[in-house]
């Protein structure tokens, strides 16, 4: 039987305040938005930002919604999901997230302090 890897790897910033939602059964979860920057492939030093769809389930929602502010650095690792489906009008959507498995703070951006006091440390 052939292997395969569904795992992803990513370090960026975290576009707005994460918001702490509850599924009916009582789970935490939290969707947050997260960018990340690539050089363009021209010779130019322009960078294009990608942004991250990150959801975070039970304690770890809990703890993300708890410490994690806009602007600051996150490293997240987890696996892709992606969801498909069709509207009322017929038409086909879809959307892929990130399903966190590891979340790591790293704090506030430029090393600038974040707003429970950690300077780009993992907590």
């Amino acid at each position: 039987m052939s292997r395969t890897i569904n795992r992803v790897e990513l370090l960026g910033r975290v576009g707005s305040d994460p918001e702490l939602r509850r599924t009916q059964n009582g789970m935490a979860v939290v969707q947050l938005r997260l960018a990340t920057d690539r050089r363009s492939r021209d010779e130019s030093a322009e960078t294009q930002t990608d942004w991250h769809t990150v959801v975070c389930w039970d304690k770890q929602a809990e703890a993300v919604a708890q410490y994690v502010h806009k602007g600051e650095r996150l490293y997240i690792a987890g696996r892709l999901n992606h969801q498909s489906w069709e509207t009322d009008s017929g038409e086909r959507r879809g959307r892929t997230e990130v399903h966190a498995s590891e979340v790591i703070f790293l704090g506030a951006s430029n090393g600038q302090r974040s707003e429970n006091g950690t300077e780009d440390s993992p907590v």
